[in-house]
């Protein structure tokens, strides 16, 4: 039998995915399943976004420009100047979802066998990115007790090499929600600059942000325009993930060159997608303000659910709708199977998504958890209520007093 590639066999899991067979088999017995473990808004796409696709009228659906739709380019432009971020619509080019977007900037700026500078947890697929182009991931850990803060400075230093390329954060973060303030982003400038390095954002949970605080892009930033790329997507700020349409931004044209040739290569974004995206760029900004509020009240309430919990440990997310905790088990892994494969409250049962393929580094994450806050507040209250008794009837939890 034919081997596998080094690719093939190591390629990770998905921590977000994985226990997705247990959670089918759970609903055949029965049982209702809570999905905590992924980003999938339950906020209805926008009306707009359907009429779009409703009322186009073409006779064949053709491909779109490798960069995208310049007429979608040409507003999206338009929506960042909304936000003190002047670009040109050449300086954007549309991908198939954010996904391509980090794989295209990655391909496009690091060979096999450099170094990426990624500080962890992380989005899981980061992983999964780097290991298709043979690149190393250096992970520098943030740590719960300090809500995941970025870590010092001068640990970025310390693990720059000859092989180092670039360094990527997630702003606001996914898994953890952590917002990164204006200092900590000036650090970071200052580094990359300093040593003639990428620095990529994934800024893709821009519009959720809470407790009054603003987002800060990298690309507000003086001194970055040819350090500086920006992955960004449709597909939580207008709940519409499955139209699979992002984008790659960068003032630097040799990346945006490299990033098109790509692009040439897989044809075209998807045509279907654009329509979509194109057309919920009309959404009024009150909009966002709704969302972002819903999302907030829903951050409240499941980080004082959680901290009521004896043994919980859980930072308070300053964005996007994700929360890390820590719970009193000895395995989050084999907790969050067991929620599915041997546990139910009332006919019902939640998913989690184990942390420990939201880091890099093996053996960290082991006893935490992503929880994604993307029910009403009805659903996920009842999906606390499980994962509550689910705690006090865990066989493998720690040592620690769970009354009720």
């Amino acid at each position: 039998m034919p081997e596998l590639s080094h690719r093939g066999r190591n390629m990770p899991a998905s921590p977000i995915r994985k226990l997705v067979p247990y959670a089918e088999a759970a609903k055949r017995r029965g049982l209702h399943v809570y999905h905590l473990n992924i980003g999938q808004p339950d906020i209805e796409t926008p009306s707009l976004v359907w009429a779009a696709i409703k009322n186009l009228n073409q006779k064949i659906l053709d491909y779109s420009h490798s960069a995208g739709h310049e007429s979608y380019r040409q507003k999206l432009a338009a929506y960042y100047r909304r936000y003190g971020i002047e670009l040109t619509y050449e300086q954007l080019l549309i991908t198939t979802g954010g996904s391509e977007a980090i794989t295209f900037g990655m391909m496009a700026t690091l060979d096999a066998g450099d170094e990426i500078i990624i500080p962890e947890p992380l989005y899981a697929n980061y992983n999964g990115f780097a290991l298709s182009g043979g690149i190393h991931i250096k992970p520098i850990t943030a740590h719960i007790e300090e809500g995941y803060a970025l870590p010092p400075i001068d640990a970025f230093e310390r693990l720059i090499t000859p092989r180092t390329r670039a360094i990527l954060i997630c702003n606001p973060n996914n898994p953890t929600g952590y917002l990164y303030t204006r200092d900590e982003l000036e650090h970071l400038r200052d580094i990359v600059v300093r040593h003639d390095l990428f620095l990529f954002a994934d800024e893709v949970y821009r519009d959720f942000v809470y407790d009054g605080k603003k987002h800060i892009s990298i690309l507000q930033l003086d001194g970055l325009d040819q350090h500086a790329v920006v992955i960004d997507s449709v597909s939580k700020r207008f709940s519409m993930c499955g139209a699979r349409i992002g984008c790659i931004i960068s003032r630097n044209p040799h990346v945006l060159d490299a990033v098109l040739r790509l692009a040439q290569a897989r044809l075209s974004p998807p045509s279907l997608g654009q329509v979509a995206a194109e057309a919920a760029l009309e959404v009024p900004q009150h909009y966002f303000q709704q969302v972002a509020a819903e999302y907030e009240a829903r951050r409240n309430y499941l980080v004082e659910r959680l901290r009521r919990i004896p043994g919980v440990l859980c930072p308070m997310p300053g964005g996007a709708f994700y929360a890390m905790a820590r719970l009193p088990v000895d395995d989050a892994d084999h907790f969050c199977q067991w929620l599915l494969e041997a546990f139910h409250h009332q006919g019902q049962t939640v998913m989690l998504a184990p942390a420990s393929g939201f880091y890099s580094t093996p053996g960290l994450g082991r006893d935490e958890v992503r929880l994604a806050y993307v029910l009403n507040r009805d659903a996920l209250a009842r999906a606390l209520d499980c994962l509550e008794v689910g705690l006090r009837q865990y066989p493998y939890r720690r040592n620690t007093t769970l009354v009720g």
